[in-house]
């Protein structure tokens, strides 16, 4: 095999020898440009699945409040990065289960239009999920902002 042929490795071209600007370099730059454009794409898909969220689950509306409010609440308790970050910890942790559990529902709903158990089953199952992330969301924002408040608050 010639030294300035592409060969391909793990399913991808690997450029063998010197580094030319000729066709190959051309090639990689075009990989390098659609590679770019499909993760653009990606984040338009995840932003659309943002979307789906605030509009179409009313239990995110209320997690929407909820984040406002403890971000709110960590604003007006000037607490550090630590804190912060528990805050920011915890509000995403929430989402991230909400986000899974619509998931987890449209499929099923998909795959099983009819009832069943086990589609029930995984519903619950995915709803539980949501209801673990938000206490212990819950309990890290109490940690994490409780004595800040009583001190605001009392002092």
């Amino acid at each position: 095999m010639r030294a300035d042929r592409a060969d391909e490795v793990d399913g991808h071209a690997h450029t063998l020898g010197h580094k030319d600007q000729g066709p190959q370099g051309r090639f990689w730059q075009r990989q390098r440009l659609m590679g770019l454009q499909a993760r653009l794409r990606a984040f338009g898909h995840a932003g659309r699945g943002v979307l789906l969220l605030l509009r179409g689950e009313v239990h995110a509306r209320v997690h929407a409040a909820a984040t406002v409010l403890a971000l709110g609440l960590a604003a007006w308790l000037h607490v550090g990065a630590w804190r912060w970050a528990a805050v920011i910890a915890a509000i995403a942790l929430v989402w991230t289960a909400e986000a899974m559990n619509s998931a987890v529902e449209r499929t099923v709903d998909l795959a099983s239009p009819q009832w069943h158990a086990l589609a029930r089953d995984a519903k619950d199952l995915a709803a539980a999920a949501v209801l673990l992330a938000s206490a212990g969301a819950l309990a890290l924002g109490l940690v994490a902002l409780g004595t800040p408040l009583l001190l605001r608050l009392g002092g």
